[in-house]
């Protein structure tokens, strides 16, 4: 079993990104729903539960984020929902970060 963390940073501001809306997914059902803190953590993605092995999805609203800052965004947006699909193959922690601005994103392993 594992754990998860996400850490979201908004490139455009510099800043972290504070209230972002995010989904965690597996095997098709939602795991979890919530939004980041101040420090653009979600400190409750795994909270409480051990994950196992497999396919997960992370889906971040980022057009939602954008708007809401105040940032004029074409229609539609060039970046709506990001999803990350990633796999889980083995016990400990799993950290997946995702830096992103309006036109681009970014993520990987972290730890």
């Amino acid at each position: 079993m594992s754990s998860l963390s996400t850490h979201i940073l908004d490139t455009a501001s510099g800043q972290p990104a504070r209230g972002m809306k995010l989904s965690l997914w597996h095997d098709g059902a939602l795991l979890y729903e919530g939004s980041s803190n101040e420090d653009g953590r979600c400190p409750t993605l795994s909270e409480g539960r051990s994950l196992p092995a497999g396919a997960y999805r992370l889906q971040f609203l980022v057009a939602d984020y954008f708007r809401a800052q105040g940032v004029a965004l074409p229609d539609p947006p060039f970046l709506d929902v990001v999803s990350i699909d990633f796999g889980m193959t083995d016990d400990g922690h799993y950290h997946v970060p995702l830096l992103v601005s309006p036109f681009a994103y970014s993520t990987y392993r972290g730890n």
